[in-house]
């Protein structure tokens, strides 16, 4: 008999514990990409992996801000922009520089500043004033990160994110090579 109840009471408080929702996060990553010969040019873009806690709903996304067409304008004058999503080829031979964890709100109000960047009208990419830098740097100060842009990192993503982590000592990162 008294091992009847024990069996019991092990198996209601497993459905107990079971039922209790497990700490949701989603985890921001600053990304920077080399560029490569003949193919993409220097990038940084930022990563989202988790659950939402007020909806249990999975997060798996990332985001960069880039011109929609790579001709002679770029480097001239402002061209059309897109937020880009990068396939996992692309995300594992980047650069993870660092990570934070966010709640909802946090995280929300990244995205919207995502559709805002996205959903500018016309002509809102220039490389040197408002590129992806400029966009993860939005992303950074969200996340409550201190994230300026100084001109000589205007160009360089991977140098800009050793520069913000440095900044931020909280964080923990080493610079990557």
């Amino acid at each position: 008999m008294m091992s009847r109840l024990l069996a019991l009471l092990a198996a209601t408080l497993g459905l107990i514990l079971s039922a209790i929702p497990a700490a949701a996060e989603v985890t921001v990553t600053f990304h920077s990409f080399n560029g490569s010969l003949f193919g993409r040019y220097p990038h940084t873009f930022v990563s989202f992996e988790g659950t939402l806690d007020s909806t249990g709903t999975q997060v798996s996304e990332n985001f960069g801000f880039t011109a929609k067409s790579v001709t002679p304008a770029v480097l001239t004058s402002w061209v059309r922009h897109e937020v880009h999503s990068e396939g996992a080829e692309y995300i594992a031979a980047s650069n993870a520089h660092f990570s934070v964890t966010v709640d909802d709100a946090t995280y929300l109000a990244m995205k919207a500043e995502v559709f805002t960047w996205e959903d500018m009208p016309g002509k809102f990419y220039q490389l040197d004033s408002n590129n992806c830098v400029h966009f993860v740097a939005a992303i950074a100060r969200i996340a409550g990160l201190e994230a300026d842009v100084p001109r000589e990192y205007v160009r360089r993503p991977k140098s800009w994110l050793n520069y913000i982590a440095a900044k931020n000592p909280e964080l923990g990162a080493a610079a990557v090579d």
